[in-house]
């Protein structure tokens, strides 16, 4: 978490009640906005949030408001999704287990009948089971839950639980009966926030270890991954670079951790999914530091990765391995910082020309059929140093890999979890959170079928995203995975172009050629009056090649 959403130091909770201190801690943490949909078990709990100075954004569905707060987290620090007693609370459960497996911090607010309802274990609505059944399902999608029954110990959950939101980058699950949330504890409760601290004897050692290993080799590599990203580390990386000047590749879910026009990047490393020249490189690397990178099966382009233990310093924020030694209680960024302070100095390593970053060299070809290769070229054209782009899962996302981001553009997308259906209602979570960026949207027309009509919230809201609909009448991926002519590949065709009429604002556009595409992205970007939602006719059998070289090897296992 960065400085500007560390909480106080100290601060008095007297007179307060659950529900005023659960919202104060919320701010404390830099939470200006929340996403839900109210119910009558945390009707009382929305009355207050509606009083205080947290703006609420109502969602269609409670899965879509916990992929909006899942991206606001990612952009902001710290989200958050308020929902009712299980049909709101179990609705949102696979948009938390994404956050909790993409390291988001979230934090899951929902009511729960009264404990004087529950006397003689009553059938009461929404009921599945017990009382507990909620909760114990988050037991295991958050890294922390509270159920606030105890007056008296109320206030000191609520810090335990939001400390390790803070902590881990992961989900945390508050429920709140609805006969606690005006409730005023008798007690004075000064909040104290715990301070995290390295093991200084075990990062010191551990970085003269890291520094000896990168100052004798001759082909070292930094493979940044997207904790450099949620523990806010990305100048710290810069600096640790600059100063031994080691080329940085990044992990898909960590794309964009530093601008992609820098000298130092080469490209995403995805082992044999990934562009051959990147791989090549990386695995010729005789000392590899993968720092905040979490080794997933796509991150390893589905285990295809060759990367030998023994030339590898592994840093994430849960643990730190270089070669076979292990280092315990070293936070991420302190041992960054002294492997930094130990200046190593390996030798200049050349990057290949074939590696360097050069201008998009796009020439219009009006009258030709779109394909998402040229529509990526087309949109590296585009983007700028405020343009945010969320790809949903598919060759949104395998495609969107070629996009060259610049500056700090964010990159989102679930690209470890890849639950289909994450960018329409992520793209409300961005504009929540940077009302003034611009959110370009990649989205398949099965994920969209799915959540798109979130897209009704962000016309209400006065948003002005950019959503491009890739049409090829079905789940493109599958296809490719899969050999075959497959009916449940197949969805049912919309013209999706025509859905701002129906939602009452935007602007709709249907293309099919590259003139038709350059025209509507165009007129697009400039307009901020509304949304735009560009449909794309593409080849069933078009496919970018990342998306093929996928199909390639993970074919082989389907």
């Amino acid at each position: 978490m960065s400085a500007r959403h560390a909480p106080p130091q100290s601060q008095s909770a007297a007179g307060l009640s659950i529900g005023e201190y659960l919202i104060q801690r919320l701010q404390d943490y830099g939470l200006r906005d929340l996403f839900g949909i109210p119910g009558d078990y945390i009707l009382t709990f929305y009355g207050m949030l509606e009083q205080s100075p947290i703006n609420v954004v109502g969602c269609t569905r409670e899965d879509c408001a916990g992929y909006a707060a899942d991206a606001y987290a990612r952009l902001n620090g710290l989200g958050a999704v308020c929902v009712t007693y299980c049909v709101g609370g179990l609705s949102v459960c696979n948009s938390i287990a994404g956050a909790y497996a993409e390291k988001s911090p979230v934090v899951v607010i929902s009511g729960s009948p009264g404990l004087n309802e529950r006397v003689n274990n009553p059938l009461l609505h929404h009921k599945v089971r017990d009382f507990r059944t909620q909760y114990e399902v988050f037991e295991k999608l958050c890294v922390a839950g509270t159920e606030l029954s105890d007056p008296f110990s109320a206030f000191q959950e609520i810090d335990r639980v939001l400390d390790a939101a803070a902590r881990f980058k992961r989900p945390v699950y508050i429920e709140i009966p609805r006969d606690m949330v005006n409730v005023v504890p008798p007690v004075n409760h000064p909040y104290q926030m715990p301070e995290l601290t390295s093991d200084m004897s075990a990062a010191a050692e551990a970085a003269d270890e890291a520094a000896l290993l990168i100052g004798n080799s001759k082909k070292p590599i930094i493979i940044a991954g997207v904790e450099i990203h949620r523990f806010g580390l990305q100048d710290k990386l810069l600096e640790l670079a600059e100063q031994m000047q080691v080329p940085i590749a990044a992990t898909l879910l960590g794309k964009s951790v530093i601008r992609e026009t820098h000298p130092l990047y080469i490209g995403l490393y995805e082992g044999a999914m990934g562009r051959a020249e990147v791989t090549q490189f990386v695995e010729e690397s005789d000392c590899v530091a993968l720092l905040g990178t979490f080794m997933t099966d796509l991150n390893l382009g589905i285990y295809t990765a060759n990367l030998d233990p023994a030339k590898c310093i592994y840093a994430t924020s849960e643990q730190l391995r270089i070669h076979h030694h292990h280092y315990h209680g070293v936070l991420l960024g302190d041992f960054i910082a002294e492997l930094t302070a130990r200046n190593p100095s390996p030798p200049r390593r050349v990057i290949p020309k074939a590696l360097e970053h050069s201008p998009v060299d796009y020439q219009l070809s009006a009258d030709a059929p779109i394909t998402i290769e040229r529509m990526i070229a087309r949109l590296n054209q585009q983007l700028d140093d405020k343009t945010i782009v969320i790809a949903d899962i598919g060759d949104s996302l395998f495609a969107a890999t070629e996009l060259i981001t610049r500056e700090r553009t964010d990159f989102i997308s679930p690209a470890y979890y890849t639950s289909m259906g994450f960018s329409v209602p992520a793209a409300l979570g961005a504009q929540v959170a940077r009302p003034n960026d611009r959110v370009l949207v990649l989205c398949g027309d099965g994920a969209f079928q799915m959540t798109g009509m979130e897209l009704s919230t962000i016309v209400r809201q006065g948003f002005s995203p950019i959503i491009i609909v890739l049409d090829n009448h079905g789940y493109g991926t599958e296809r490719m995975l899969h050999e075959g002519d497959w009916k449940y590949n197949e969805i049912h065709a919309w013209n999706y172009y025509k859905l701002p009429e129906v939602l009452r604002g935007g602007t709709g556009y249907e293309i099919s050629t590259e003139g038709e595409f350059d025209a509507a992205l165009t007129k697009a970007w400039a307009d901020r009056s509304g949304m735009s939602l560009l449909q794309v006719h593409i080849s069933v059998n078009d496919a970018s090649q990342p998306l093929r070289r996928l199909g390639e090897r993970l074919g082989q296992r389907i």
